[in-house]
């Protein structure tokens, strides 16, 4: 890893297939264990279930509220200051229940690649 600051540049982020908009913080040769991306939600939206194979997540809500479901149990509400911890190879979605937008860092180890993203469309 190497030493620096990086920040977002608002101009750079983009839709994903998920249902969200990505704005990648932090997912480049710097640092090669993990990567940041900003993840939003549009009111009254739910992302499509969906794993990453190989890689862990979390997820650190920083605005509006939602609602996670992690593989087949566990569902549960969220709200600023939360984080949610998604094993590797595990079904998972988020909904935003409210009517902001819903705003949180995405965090993978090892870092997100477009390969590790498996689409569980039903």
């Amino acid at each position: 890893m190497r030493a620096e600051v990086k920040r977002p540049i608002e101009q750079k982020e983009y839709w994903f297939k998920e249902g969200c908009y990505i704005l990648e913080n932090g997912n480049d040769n710097g640092d090669e264990y993990l990567s940041i991306a900003r993840a939003r939600v549009k009111p009254k939206t739910a992302t499509s279930f969906h794993m990453l194979k190989g890689v862990t997540e979390r997820y650190i809500i920083l605005s509006g509220s939602g609602r996670v479901e992690i593989g087949d149990s566990l569902k549960e509400d969220v709200e600023p200051g939360d984080i949610v911890r998604i094993p590797d190879n595990t079904r998972q979605r988020i909904i935003n229940t409210g009517e902001k937008d819903l705003i949180f860092y995405a965090v993978c180890a090892p870092p997100f690649t477009k390969e590790c993203y498996i689409s569980l469309k039903e």
